[in-house]
């Protein structure tokens, strides 16, 4: 799929009415809440899934030292069961598994256990650890970049630079997006640089599915040049601490600086252009050209889309069928979408407005969106009154007021499992769907597209008023992929200010001793003082299921380091590989992370690994704290399927399909693997 036009389709070219005299719209009709659906729900897949790791989890227990590594072991199995198999979300199992290590404390003589596996007054420390207070503030620190209106200078440098040509634009964004995520959390910074690339697209003609897929392994890849550029770097200093308590003081781990991995990230960032500049023609879908910003953008959508839509004014006479009913009786059937209505001098248009049980009556007008076709049978079917152009609706349906957007569904949406009928989504937000791109498809109006249940990446084309969308930018549930449309100034006056906060942070971070979360919190809290952000702007830019899932996970490391586990476990590989070269050794950890990142959260991969991964250095003799980096290098190494966060964000606007990457990300695995593996031995 390609998004290459100007993002904002306008309205046919009509002749505004004279406004007539608006009298207050009556409130709508107040609508049941939609059910919520139950948050636990398995299928037998996952029943079938849960037996095998039951059963797993009890043959350990006959096989390992003691009952403390018993109980951890069947946490762990229980830990990679919810996260593998999507149970519940990963945020709400990691709390799970935290509140259940603190029972064991309850419960400890029933479980043949002498104390709880995790000591109650440490397990609630990871809310306030370094590396979860250094996300919050990276967060705030990013959308306060974004606030200020950097991103769409950098679009317009990048248009500047690389003009027109795909091998000189895809290194110029990649790299662009490599920078940003080196400071800030990966997703974060593709989901800032999407709507940049679909300004690039549209600009230069070039197809978003030649553009997106180098963008988002780039912003992956970027997360490994510094130690803030990724979660799991992040905690990875935490970790290390943890792991120090358990061992003696000559074995003890110094933690890594700001800049220690950056000649692994930068190598492995060049690798990342080099690959995509010189196989890209062979391993990226070919997609379609964009059009020219110049062109009227519902041609776009009718290119891409194949959606034939026009914007229509019809008027419900006297005796017609319509009368009566709601529209929920024949907007589906007939294929057609009401977006706005005029009755009695009132008109209802956006959010609140319409709704699906909204009744037609006598006299009404209707504005409607469909196919010229379903229209005109839709006028036949019930002898309606087509007006000849946008009259009643001249100024709501005006360019500079609304017009047809995308947005993507991102990962970590609350949308996600629910359908547009189940949350009221013309109602509640104030967009209209015509369409749903999903899996390299497009379901049409009439094909039931508001009855389907919300995935990650599916990207949703809707009628909407700018200043809706402009609320929706706001909206954590929603990636606006639209951008050229007449909506909410950012703050470019404030640039200065973010500027110098980002450089104070930054600065106290390489020149100071001071700790990693109180420099960058002294940024954060600079903008927020200043004016770049507002407060419950600084609240909303925060991923709290990001902040639940890192600090809840942190006790599990714990107890896998204290119980003895991750000792055991790391003799148990050593019998295996312990006798091959340290490299050898250090590879096949590396692909472990790799293979965990793939099927569960690289922050879980890493909780889980690296207490393992410390142990098998020592026990064979290597640097412990070199392990420990591998794996937090490794769990980015996440190319190979759409389970990362920036691949299922980048999946819906370019029409990537599965094969897709499976076909690029199979070779980016490997050059990781290598590349990674090159530079840790030479540099460490």
């Amino acid at each position: 799929m390609s998004n290459g036009s100007q993002r904002a389709a306008e309205a046919p070219n009509v002749e505004p009415a004279t406004e007539p005299a608006v009298e207050k719209a009556p409130e709508p009709a107040v609508e049941k809440a939609p059910e919520r659906k139950p948050l636990l729900s398995v299928s037998a897949k996952q029943l079938i899934a849960g037996a095998l790791f039951a059963a797993l989890a009890l043959y350990l227990s006959t096989v390992v030292p003691s009952i403390e590594v018993a109980w951890v072991t069947g946490f762990l199995m229980l830990t990679i069961y919810l996260f593998a198999f999507e149970i519940v979300g990963v945020d709400v199992a990691a709390a799970t598994i935290m509140v259940l290590l603190g029972l064991t404390s309850l419960f400890a003589p029933a479980m043949g256990l002498s104390q709880g596996l995790v000591d109650n007054k440490h397990l609630f420390d990871g809310f306030a650890s370094n590396a979860v207070m250094s996300i919050i503030a990276v967060m705030i620190i990013g959308a306060g970049l974004d606030k200020t209106g950097v991103m769409s200078k950098v679009a317009a440098f990048i248009l500047k630079v690389g003009g027109t040509t795909e091998t000189r634009i895809i290194p110029i964004i990649s790299s662009t997006v490599a920078i940003i995520s080196s400071f800030m959390q990966n997703v974060g910074a593709a989901a800032l640089f999407l709507p940049v690339v679909s300004r690039i697209s549209a600009r230069s003609g070039l197809p978003m599915s030649r553009l997106l897929m180098p963008m988002g392994f780039c912003a992956i890849l970027g997360g490994t040049v510094t130690m803030v550029g990724s979660s799991p770097l992040i905690l990875l200093n935490d970790l290390i601490l943890t792991s120090n308590k358990a061992l003696p003081a000559e074995q003890q781990m110094d933690t890594w600086h700001l800049f220690s991995v950056t000649p692994v990230g930068l190598a492995l960032v060049a690798t990342g252009i080099i690959y995509f500049m010189l196989a890209g023609r062979f391993v990226l879908p070919a997609g379609s050209k964009g059009a020219s910003s110049k062109d009227n953008a519902m041609t776009y959508f009718r290119d891409i889309y194949g959606l034939d839509y026009e914007l229509f004014e019809v008027e419900v006479p006297e005796g017609s069928e319509l009368s009566g009913k709601q529209l929920d009786d024949v907007e589906h059937q007939d294929c057609v979408r009401v977006i706005a209505s005029a009755s009695g001098g009132a008109l209802k248009y956006g959010q609140g407005a319409i709704a699906r049980d909204t009744g037609i009556t006598e006299g009404m007008v209707l504005g409607i969106i469909a196919s010229p076709k379903n229209l005109l049978e839709f006028v036949d079917k019930y002898e309606l009154d087509l007006h000849s152009s946008i009259e009643v609706f001249g100024e709501t349906f005006s360019a500079t007021k609304s017009g047809v957007a995308e947005v993507v569904i991102p990962p970590g949406s609350n949308l996600i499992g629910k359908s547009a009928r189940d949350v009221w989504m013309r109602k509640v937000f104030g967009i209209a769907m015509v369409a749903l791109h999903r899996d390299g498809e497009t379901l049409h109006e009439g094909e039931s597209i508001r009855d389907l249940p919300l995935k990650a990446g599916d990207t949703l084309i809707v009628h909407t008023a700018w200043d809706a969308l402009a609320r929706l930018q706001k909206d954590r549930n929603f990636v606006v992929v639209t951008t050229e449309f007449p909506h909410e100034e950012l703050r470019p006056q404030k640039v200065l200010y973010a500027g110098i906060f980002f450089a104070i942070a930054l600065s106290m971070v390489l020149f100071t001793d001071l700790r990693l979360s109180v420099a960058l919190l002294t940024g954060a809290i600079g903008m927020i003082l200043s004016g770049v952000l507002k407060i419950e702007e600084a609240y909303t830019a925060v991923s709290w299921k990001t902040v639940f899932l890192l600090a809840s996970l942190i006790p599990l490391g714990l107890a896998v380091e204290t119980s003895g586990t991750a000792k055991w476990i790391a003799e148990q590989t050593l019998s295996v590989v312990g006798t091959m070269p340290i490299w050898v050794i250090q590879a096949a950890v590396a692909l472990l992370a790799t293979f965990f990142t793939l099927v569960m959260s690289n922050v879980g991969a890493t909780v889980l690994l690296v207490p393992l991964a410390v142990n098998i250095a020592i026990g064979a003799g290597a640097n412990p704290a070199v392990f420990a980096l591998t794996v937090a290098i490794a769990t980015s190494n996440s190319f190979l399927i759409p389970t990362h966060q920036v691949n299922a964000l980048i999946m819906g606007p370019a029409g990537y399909r599965v094969p897709d990457f499976m076909r690029a990300g199979g070779i980016m695995t490997v050059l990781f693997l290598v590349v990674a593996m090159v530079m840790m031995n030479l540099i460490f």
